[in-house]
Parts: C-alpha cells; sequence; structure tokens
C-alpha cells in the first residue's frame, strides 16, 4: 500500500524534473515522450535506489548500501524475491515504486545456451536494475505529477521532505554540453553486410530459420553530458517507450518506439514491430510510402511470423485459450520511419508473475527472428560485436506485480567518451540486400544525426 502521496508542480515537458537529479547515479527517466508527441501518458522518474543488482555473466551483486553479496542464482528469481509480496496500490496510477533498469540482450546467454564467438568490447553489466522507494509520476492526461513512496526504505521519510522541496523547485539549466571528436564508424561495411546477408539468405533456403535480424554497430568519440545528448535525441526522434539510465558503468540512451511487455491487473500485451519505410518529405509522398508499406506483402508477412512466435513465447506463461491478437498490421508513424505494428494480448496464469513472462518471452521475438534459438545463434556467428543493451529491454516491474518494458532499439549507450548506437532489420526469403541496408541508416537516422550526418556515406569503417 502507497504510504506518502505528495502533489508537486506539473511540467508540462517531464525532462525539466529530471534535469533535477540527470547526474545522481542510478538516477532513471522512463519517457513517454511527451509533449513532442502525445501517445504516451505517464512518465516516471526517480533516483538512489536502496538496493541494485549487477549481472556480469553467471554472477550477479547485490547491493543494499550495507553489503554486497554475489549469488548465482537466476536474476530474474532474484529480481522477484526483492520485490517480495505483491502489494495494492491505493492510488490507480499504473506505477509506484518498485524495480527500474535494463535487461541486456546479453541477458539471454542466461536463458538459452549459445556460442560465445562475438566480441564484447563494452564491459557493462548484463542487468542493472535497482529498488526504488520512491517514484515521481507524471500524468500528462490530467496534468498532475505526484511523488509516491512506499517506506520500504529509511531514508524515504529521512528525505521526504528534502524531496518534496526539490520537486517543487525551479532547479537550474545544466550547461555541459556534449563534443564529437571522430567520425561514425560501422562495424560492417557494405561488402561484409552483403556477405553476412547471403550466410542468411542461405540458412533461409536450407531450412534453418524463417527470419533473422541482423543488425550493425555504430561508433563515435564523444565528450561531454550524455544527458545532453538525450535531450536532442528526444527532440529528433520522441518516442513512446524512451528512457534514460544513468547506470554508474555507461548511461542508456533509448528512443524505443516499441512495447514489449506490459502486464497490467494479470492482462498481458506485447507490440512488436516489424515492417518498417522511411518518412517522405512531403505530404503526397509520405502518404504513398505509407500505403506501400501497409500493402507489402513481404512486411505483413514477416510481422506475422514475430506475431506467432510472440503468440507462443507469451503462451508459456499465460492462461490456456486466453492469448489473443486484437490488432494486425496497423500503422505506427514517427519522426524518420512507418512502422507496421501489431498487438498481442493474454492473460496470466495463477501460478505466474510478470517476471515470469519476461523470462520467458526474453530477448524480444521482434529483434531475433524465428525460430528464436537458431535465429540468436546465426546472430552470434554473424554480428561482430556483442549487442549489449541492445535489443534487451529497459523499463518497470512494480511491487504491485505490474510492469511495463520497451524493446531498446533506437538505443544509444554512454561508455568512457564513446556512444555505441544500433541499427538492423529482419531478413527473409525475398529480402533484397540493397534495401535492406539503406533501411539500417534509415532506422539510424535520427541518432547519427546527433553526432555528424543521416546519411550512409558519413558513416565510415
Amino acid at each position: 500500500m502507497t504510504s506518502r502521496l505528495t502533489e508537486i508542480p506539473y511540467r508540462r515537458d517531464s525532462s525539466e524534473l529530471f534535469n533535477l537529479i540527470a547526474n545522481e547515479p542510478w538516477s532513471i527517466f522512463l519517457d513517454s515522450g511527451y509533449p513532442n508527441i502525445d501517445r504516451g501518458r505517464y512518465d516516471f522518474i526517480s533516483s538512489r535506489p536502496y538496493k541494485t543488482l549487477t549481472t556480469y555473466g553467471n554472477e550477479t551483486f547485490i547491493d543494499d548500501g550495507e553489503s554486497v553479496r554475489c549469488s548465482e542464482q537466476d536474476p530474474f528469481e532474484l529480481i522477484k524475491s526483492s520485490l517480495g509480496k505483491h502489494i495494492h496500490n491505493l492510488t490507480d496510477l499504473p506505477f509506484c515504486g518498485g524495480a527500474m533498469g535494463y535487461f541486456a540482450y546479453d541477458l539471454g546467454r542466461r536463458i538459452e545456451s549459445l556460442p560465445d564467438s562475438t566480441r564484447q568490447d563494452v564491459v557493462i553489466p548484463d542487468m542493472a536494475i535497482g529498488l526504488y522507494d520512491w517514484v515521481i509520476v507524471v500524468d500528462h492526461h490530467k496534468r498532475q505529477s505526484w511523488l509516491i513512496g512506499q517506506d520500504r526504505d529509511i531514508r524515504t521519510e529521512q528525505q521526504w521532505t528534502q524531496l518534496s522541496d526539490l520537486f517543487h523547485s525551479e532547479g537550474h539549466q545544466r550547461m555541459e554540453k556534449y563534443t564529437v571528436h571522430s567520425s561514425i564508424k560501422a562495424n560492417m561495411d557494405k561488402n561484409e553486410y552483403a556477405n553476412n546477408f547471403n550466410k542468411i539468405k542461405n540458412y533461409i533456403r536450407e531450412g534453418d530459420c524463417y527470419q533473422v535480424n541482423l543488425a550493425q554497430r555504430f561508433s563515435v568519440d564523444v565528450q561531454g553530458d550524455p544527458w545532453d545528448i538525450y535531450l536532442q535525441l528526444r527532440k529528433n526522434n520522441p518516442a513512446p517507450f524512451a528512457a534514460y539510465f544513468n547506470s554508474p558503468d555507461g548511461s542508456i540512451l533509448s528512443s524505443s518506439p516499441e512495447r514489449f511487455l506490459k502486464v497490467n491487473n494479470e492482462i498481458v500485451e506485447t507490440k512488436p514491430i516489424k515492417g518498417t519505410i522511411r518518412r517522405g518529405t512531403y505530404a503526397n509522398e509520405d502518404k504513398a510510402l505509407a500505403e506501400q508499406l501497409l500493402e507489402s506483402e513481404k512486411d505483413r508477412a514477416e510481422n506475422l511470423m514475430i506475431v506467432d512466435l510472440m503468440r507462443n513465447d507469451i503462451s508459456k506463461n499465460c492462461a490456456t485459450g486466453s492469448v489473443a491478437v486484437p490488432k494486425l498490421f496497423a500503422l505506427e508513424s514517427y519522426a524518420t520511419v512507418h512502422h507496421l505494428v501489431s498487438t498481442v494480448t493474454g492473460r496470466l496464469k495463477n501460478d505466474r508473475q510478470a517476471l515470469d513472462l519476461l523470462r520467458g518471452c526474453f530477448p524480444g521475438g521482434s529483434i531475433t527472428g524465428a525460430p528464436k534459438l537458431r535465429a540468436m545463434e546465426i546472430i552470434e556467428e554473424l554480428e561482430p560485436h556483442r549487442r549489449n543493451v541492445y535489443c534487451g529491454s529497459l523499463g518497470y516491474i512494480g511491487y504491485d506485480g505490474n510492469m511495463d518494458s520497451n524493446i531498446a532499439i533506437r538505443t544509444l549507450v554512454y561508455h568512457k567518451d564513446k556512444v555505441y548506437c544500433w541499427a538492423g532489420g529482419g531478413i527473409v526469403a525475398d529480402s533484397k540486400v540493397d534495401s535492406e541496408y539503406q533501411e539500417c541508416f534509415e532506422k539510424a537516422a535520427a541518432m547519427l544525426k546527433l553526432f555528424q550526418g543521416n546519411k550512409s556515406d558519413d558513416v565510415g569503417r
């Protein structure tokens, strides 16, 4: 039950609130993209977790502020036990405290047995989750904001007046800007991409798989404040499942358009994206491109493969007969691209929780391919570097058992004065190498624009 609830002044742009704590370690902002887009309703802001869980390979380090212990237990189970028995919130807000952070794509190695062939050159945790006793919730529909606390951490009561005063204050504009110190480098040139593309097509012809998501990574040398980069990113590419996470090991900047898994009162929803086309320069061209995507048999078939995969994945933890597909091939439009988005729903089994569902579906099928395990093995074989946070997930799991999470696409990692970002797409039997290669740059356009340009010829090896 919610122990503390204080209304604070509503701000149309929640980044102004997060700005007050953006440089604190473990500060996190789950960002609906408002006011740059109006798809989302709620933003969530917090910092100062009373417990953190960081996973490297088979070891999870649990820090409660007084001691650090190491466990080889399943990390999803460790979060579940840390959250404890579900509580019932006294408000109707979707999140009132609990676990927040990221699950990197490479955490999938704790679930599936994969060959260790790609090079890991960015060493940050496979999972970084904090337990947050207080949270700022911003409701853009009601134009209200609240500071909510659970009093699971003794510091919440001690700091409540200070926290309330902080989020009532105007604060100040942080002025540390970022500067770029290199050209953008890709980890595959066009020939290398084409060779990997052809290997996937051969696997498909041989019956190994139906679809494989092939991604390339971009990197650039940067100095300055990653929060400043994120503020520019959310202007370039506002997204309903965006996030900024100031992890002590590296900042995560996500402008994801894709929901991975949501649980609300046992009802499950996932919204896989498959099918992408660029935005047009003029209204008529833009409309024609959107219609082209909607009518594309290839993109619809690609989307349907992932819908079937996600139906199967959520069925592991959903009640028999509850899984449905209420929406297929809906068009969603963003700053640089149009997407085809489908919706799959279900209801959790009586003995299952949100973290069981997350583990059973991780990593998301829309960014692996089908069948999932074979697609992940091929990704491991062909991509030169580990995916890291990319194609993992950021989100929350509440003390009440509810959850919401994204697929960490359109996501950057700031680590040791370098920024890394990725872009890719699903390769199927009738994919064409030139259009798939170009699609990577269309998806990465808003990110690459932050550092140099948004054309493929601005990117070198």
